[in-house]
């Protein structure tokens, strides 16, 4: 593919700076699903309760989509550098590396705790590691047996990079089809993209997270996000845009509230609109550097792999006390962030030590 417009062009921060505030969710996020009330459990999980779950319902639309598209942006800068092999052997390191060290050290602590949560497990970390990578049940981990817990982001993600490199090689139309869909008018980028994902969501799907969805999501954000024109178009409705955003997400809450409603197909309109609502507002707004979002953007991937072991972890002490739902919520969401920032910041001063000492070693 022809990259070389692209290789010119200033960064653009805001979708760094977008990524970082959205990885940030996380924490709040998994936080409410300790009192979900969907019907299936969580690592830790306390009781129902309606308003927590309905403050994910306003989330989980637009969130992992977000991510996903802004992969796919940022994806698209990546490759204007470098070769498909140099691009392939990078994601590679950058994800599938992080994917197995945490597969062997932070899920299975996960699930650890979820088997000593809901079964009452007395045995050894290192038993349960056994018990871990031998049992397959649902994959979701609840009951300790083997999953990829939340780095099935990265794999998925993975997944689909490569099946960008294999388009690029195998099919000489990509560009030329590319190049069609970006002059698509701001309408059908809004509402195509939903009847899309609507047709691919059983595709790879295992328990509502769909390969099929997130691939088109990807190369939405490679091929049409990337591309000011595209986002120009999409600024000229950006009034009705926000306001669909807003109104979709509002009714999602009342419609869950009132009647328990989460229907996939209002799922991905609700959840493509406010991305790109989100990707209007983040090029107007944060395409800016500040140190506080420099440090954040160095900081969020590593925070992202951390964050989830620890809030479970933290979560099974907490909900075990007798204080109210709302003060066991704000425990969990901001000790599981400073926790998460103090391990990030440790793990940076042990790597940062045993480099100087290696050095200082050869000198």
């Amino acid at each position: 593919m022809q990259h070389a417009d692209l290789e010119n062009r200033e960064r653009k921060h805001y979708i760094d700076n977008l990524r970082s505030l959205a990885i940030l969710l996380l924490f709040p996020v998994h936080t409410c699903m300790v009192w979900n009330d969907f019907g299936t459990r969580f690592y830790i999980w306390e009781a129902e309760n309606k308003w927590l779950s309905t403050l994910i319902v306003m989330i989980n639309p637009w969130f992992m989509p977000l991510l996903f598209v802004l992969a796919g942006v940022s994806a698209r800068y990546a490759r204007a550098k470098r070769t498909r092999r140099q691009f392939a052997s990078e994601r590679a390191k950058k994800l599938m590396v992080p994917f197995f060290v945490g597969m062997v050290f932070l899920v299975p602590v996960q699930s650890l705790y979820a088997r000593k949560f809901f079964y009452h497990y007395q045995g050894s970390i290192l038993e349960h590691w056994s018990y871990f990578f031998t049992h397959v049940t649902d994959f979701t981990g609840y009951d300790g047996a083997f999953t990829p817990g939340h780095l099935w982001f990265l794999l998925f993600l993975y997944l689909i990079s490569m099946a960008g490199i294999a388009a690029e090689s195998v099919f000489a139309a990509f560009m030329a089809a590319a190049a069609k869909l970006r002059k698509m008018p701001a309408a059908a980028v809004v509402w195509a993209i939903p009847l899309v994902i609507g047709v691919l969501y059983p595709v790879g799907n295992l328990g509502g997270f769909s390969l099929g969805k997130d691939l088109i999501l990807y190369f939405a954000g490679y091929v049409l996000l990337s591309e000011d024109r595209v986002l120009e178009r999409l600024e000229e409705k950006r009034a009705w845009i926000f306001g669909l955003s807003a109104a979709g997400v509002g009714l999602a809450a009342l419609l869950y509230i009132k009647c328990s409603y989460y229907g996939d197909l209002w799922v991905h309109l609700i959840g493509w609109i406010t991305v790109l609502a989100l990707l209007l507002l983040g090029r107007r707004f944060l395409d800016v550097r500040t140190k506080l979002l420099d440090w954040l953007h160095l900081a969020a991937y590593p925070i992202y792999l951390l964050h989830q072991t620890i809030l479970v972890v933290l979560a099974y002490y907490v909900v075990r006390g007798s204080a109210c739902t709302a003060a066991k919520a704000a425990v969990i969401g901001s000790g599981s962030f400073l926790l998460t920032v103090a391990a990030y910041l440790a793990l940076r001063y042990i790597i940062f030590i045993s480099g100087w000492m290696e050095h200082k070693t050869r000198g």
